[in-house]
């Protein structure tokens, strides 16, 4: 059990993500326009609702997040109108097969409890040759790779956020097709772009 969990984090969530916003101000932004316009698509942990403002025009579906806390703090934000907010964790997606053309999540993965339980869900739901995109921060290859799994002993326990996963990895592993996948700040930050 971490020490601080997400929904204890809500309110403090937007003002730690400036850090983010300071260093990456466009990643969001880019994931987003990699998610094809007048899709029904599904957002996996859209905590806040930051994304909300770089949505496709158009855009249709829904926007989960397991969070309490933080589903209330989005609601509270503009974003499309056919997109609905759904409380519920990325291993059990409550929706039916082939439900949406497209998926994404931004930094998401290191937080879920299986990733590759979370990646066969998101197969299971995003019809054939649909699209699926990831903004994630993951372990680096090289000499910061050791520094990054002593670092995630910290932050897992901390608040269950895992800064040592190979998430390109992984989502090949549940059948994903990995077809890019764009590195950013020395490998720590990744743009993951794959077909189902």
């Amino acid at each position: 059990m971490p020490w601080v969990t997400y929904d204890e984090l809500a309110p403090r969530y937007e003002a730690i993500s400036r850090f983010e916003q300071w260093f990456f101000p466009t990643l969001r932004a880019e994931a987003l326009a990699s998610v094809p316009a007048n899709s029904r698509l599904l957002e996996i942990g859209a905590g806040t609702g930051l994304n909300f403002v770089h949505y496709p025009a158009g855009a249709s579906g829904v926007a989960s997040e397991p969070s309490a806390q933080m589903i209330k703090l989005a609601r509270a934000k503009p974003k499309p109108l056919r997109i609905t907010l759904v409380q519920n964790c990325a291993e059990q997606l409550p929706f039916a097969d082939a439900s949406f053309d497209a998926a994404f999540a931004t930094l998401v993965f290191c937080s879920v409890t299986s990733q590759l339980a979370a990646f066969q869900e998101v197969r299971r739901v995003v019809r054939r040759n649909g699209s699926v995109v990831l903004l994630e921060h993951v372990r680096p290859n090289g000499l910061l790779g050791p520094l990054f799994d002593l670092l995630s002993v910290f932050t897992v326990r901390l608040f269950d956020d895992h800064l040592n996963r190979r998430t390109a990895e992984t989502a090949q592993s549940a059948g994903l097709n990995v077809i890019d996948v764009q590195k950013r700040a020395w490998g720590i930050i990744n743009l993951i772009r794959c077909k189902v």
